[in-house]
């Protein structure tokens, strides 16, 4: 019967209306009945909070709890730091929400809920006063019931912005089944649950002291709504299209390094391995021994403290000896694709993970097959999606996740530019089916590309410094967040006037 129902037909309130009406009176139960279901896996939210001792790792152990305990975690809202309601004498929060998979019935869920909020440290204390951990059940299938012990939906969930804000990062602005219908059918004094969040303030609310969009990195929770970062480029390989061969010894990588962050630099990424057109791989090992000395000499400079290291690879094994070395993100050229560990390990390192967009490796990756696209951004989008989606099933969560479309990377000048400017169609697109990876921060790295060179006719790389210039201006008033440069003073300075401009927009509007 619910199959039969498909959006199309009556739209999303259209749709929201005619379960309302039609089909679930018979999932709800009186107040002292007790539902268990057993005989398959029932779709859940888990809305999760804590604002005592390290709030990050709190979250990273309740999600590990879960999985033994039978909790298959599918999808993550992004991560918020927010005000205490209630009693407001006390810490600022995490807030987040996880969509899984489980067998368990209701009771047995909320059961193992507990079981990890005692084996945490929680104990009885002051009703919604500090806590390390705070695990409750939202939405568990299709089912509206109350019992002594457990009321579904959540009673309280439509008065909180944090738990709706959350909630509504495990949907997309598409209803994709019936389940998710249903879940907007329970909105109170509502049509479906993007109502509820405009009544509550919707996105007003987010980038203020109360509550923030935020992204764990280097033991620092990073609001990228600030300002526009931009991440300084140094290659370490003989082969590299613009600056190959030039930062090679331990001593020019460093003095390098040690000139973008006087320039401005806020990151550093790192690469061992060139990825330009039709570069050959060489292999783990071969790239370790040309990064981790360098790595090691950069993370001991003064200078550096405080600043974000990237180190751009491939390969699991490369990315696992970096972060034990001290770097604190990863950046993939291939989203997964080349390595199939990089998820898993990825996930186990808990650092953040720039996915980027690319067909197939860098030797194949211009071939005319892999340059045929009908609309560049929605197959960016779609397509980026898909490893995106796979990330989070091996336990990358998308508050940890930073999406780069690839500009140069199987990709013509003409769908470049489209890219450029039309990168609020890439969100729109990815917030079709989630909203959690829409709101991720967009990285660019048009810097001294290709493409560049042939609308301005630079031949040489290092003459497209202008031309980076224009194309970096053009990203980060589309919506870009993080800019990926070689000269870092020239582009700080566009990027300071972008985010200038973005503010005067927003003042006046």
């Amino acid at each position: 019967m619910f199959k039969q129902l498909l959006p199309g037909k009556f739209g999303l309130n259209g749709l929201i209306k005619h379960f309302k009406v039609s089909h679930f009176a018979f999932l709800h139960s009186s107040a002292n009945v007790k539902v268990e279901v057993h005989s398959q896996e029932q779709e859940v939210v888990i809305a999760l909070g804590s604002n005592v001792g390290d709030r990050l790792h709190n979250f990273d152990e309740a999600l590990r709890l879960m999985r033994i305990l039978g909790i298959d975690v599918v999808r993550h809202g992004c991560l918020y730091e927010t005000a205490p309601a209630y009693v407001t004498d006390q810490p600022h929060f995490l807030n987040s929400a996880i969509r899984a998979f489980t067998k368990l019935g209701p009771h047995e869920l909320l059961g193992a809920l507990k079981k990890i909020e005692r084996d945490m440290g929680r104990t009885d204390g002051i009703r919604y006063g500090p806590r390390p951990i705070d695990l409750d059940v939202l939405f568990y299938g299709k089912l509206r019931f109350n019992s002594d012990i457990l009321t579904i939906p959540h009673e309280r969930i439509w008065e909180r912005p944090f738990v709706i804000a959350p909630v509504l990062d495990l949907l997309g602005s598409a209803v994709e089944n019936d389940t998710v219908a249903c879940w907007h059918s329970f909105a109170t004094h509502a049509n479906d649950l993007f109502e509820t969040w405009k009544k509550l303030g919707g996105d007003s609310l987010i980038g203020k002291e109360g509550m923030k969009r935020v992204l764990p990195i280097n033991k620092v929770l990073w609001d990228w709504s600030q300002k526009t970062s931009v991440m300084g480029i140094l290659n370490l390989t003989p082969d590299s299209f613009s600056d190959g061969g030039k930062f090679q010894s331990i001593g020019e990588a460093v003095s390098q390094v040690r000139l973008m962050i006087s320039e401005g630099a806020d990151m550093i990424d790192i690469g061992a391995q060139s990825t330009r057109p039709m570069a050959t791989l060489i292999s783990p090992e071969e790239e370790m021994s040309r990064l981790i000395p360098v790595l090691e000499a950069i993370l001991e400079m003064p200078e550096v403290e405080g600043k974000l290291v990237s180190v751009d690879t491939f390969y699991s094994e490369v990315a696992s000896e970096a972060v034990g070395k001290g770097a604190h993100i990863i950046n993939d050229v291939s989203s997964g694709q080349i390595d199939s560990n990089m998820f898993k390990v990825v996930a186990d390192l808990k650092v953040p993970y720039i996915a980027m967009h690319m067909r197939g490796d860098p030797s194949t990756m211009q071939s005319s097959e892999n340059l045929q696209y009908d609309n560049v951004c929605n197959q960016v989008a779609s397509e980026l999606y898909l490893r995106l989606r796979d990330a989070e099933v091996s336990g990358i969560p998308a508050w940890r996740i930073i999406i780069d479309p690839g500009i140069g990377f199987s990709k013509n000048t003409e769908q470049n530019l489209d890219i450029l400017v039309e990168l609020s169609n890439i969100r729109t697109e990815i917030a079709k089916k989630s909203l959690a990876l829409s709101h991720a921060p967009i990285l660019i790295g048009p810097s001294r590309k290709k493409f560049l060179g042939e609308i301005c006719s630079r031949s040489a790389a290092v003459d497209r410094d202008p031309a980076t210039v224009a194309s970096v201006t053009a990203g980060v008033l589309a919506g870009a967040n993080i800019v990926r440069v070689h000269n870092v003073k020239d582009n700080l300075d566009a990027v300071k006037l972008c985010d200038a401009i973005l503010r005067r927009k927003k003042s006046i509007v």
